[in-house]
């Protein structure tokens, strides 16, 4: 079931929507070589925690983090590790959600550490602008295919592929919610977008057409023949007057 927001509710989920992407933002900043991902991770639950808010991932399902911390071939959920060291030319996707007052907020950034290839650059460049063009497809009255048929029109349009075992989805009180929001699909099909749908939209994008396998922890999930892939994530609401993104605070 679908669970629309009253403009309350979607004046709550910006703040937490702030608070996530602050905590993205601190991340962000901290990824250097040399860094562990269990730093950063370490770095936004007390920037979190701080704020009075609480981590939306850390025991969601029994994840045992704050917030996922994939890199290069790792497609996402991958567990952070003092083990796991940061080095010159990663792509770091940091995915970190807050809770406060009830309500979540959820965004999704890949990073570049130090200089990386024109190959990973340009991953980045049609991600980012993927989720953009994803954004711009929510529309009161449209349907949820017709975001996932923009982003996967475009991806394809530039050589690279969409993630299709792993989708966005409705957010609110629970951190995952009703409806999916796939990043392929057909314009007109799905569900309705109506005022007060709540959605986090967020592209996962590959180099080649892999298939992607789970780790043997559970969680993490990586391409299998090792190509890059990148993810960029936002929270938006739909109000009577246009689509707000709730954790977008800065530019990274």
């Amino acid at each position: 079931m679908i669970n629309l927001k009253t403009p309350e509710e979607i004046k709550l989920m910006r703040k937490a929507g702030r608070i996530s992407a602050l905590a993205l933002k601190i991340g962000g900043e901290a990824v250097k070589p040399g860094v562990t991902t269990k730093y950063l991770d370490d770095l936004m639950n007390d920037f979190i925690v701080s704020q009075g808010a609480k981590p939306s991932f850390l025991g969601e399902s029994g994840y045992p983090a704050c917030a996922c911390i994939s890199i290069n071939d790792e497609v996402i959920h991958t567990i952070p590790s003092s083990k796991c060291v940061i080095k010159n030319g990663d792509i770091v996707t940091i995915d970190v959600g807050a809770c406060i007052d009830g309500f979540h907020g959820d965004n999704a950034f890949t990073f570049a550490c130090g200089e990386i290839s024109s190959n990973a650059q340009n991953l980045l460049l049609i991600t980012k602008k993927a989720l953009q063009i994803g954004i711009k497809a929510v529309k009161v009255g449209s349907k949820i295919g017709d975001i996932g048929f923009s982003i996967q029109k475009f991806v394809e349009s530039n050589g690279y592929f969409v993630v299709k075992e792993y989708v966005g989805h409705g957010i609110g009180r629970s951190v995952h919610e009703d409806p999916n929001v796939p990043n392929y699909g057909e314009p007109d099909e799905g569900a309705l977008i109506e005022e007060g749908l709540v959605i986090a939209i967020e592209p996962m994008v590959m180099v080649n057409d892999s298939k992607i396998i789970r780790r043997h922890d559970g969680w993490g999930v990586v391409t299998e023949d090792s190509c890059l892939s990148a993810h960029f994530e936002h929270t938006v609401a739909v109000t009577k007057q246009k689509t707000k993104i709730l954790t977008d605070c800065s530019d990274f």
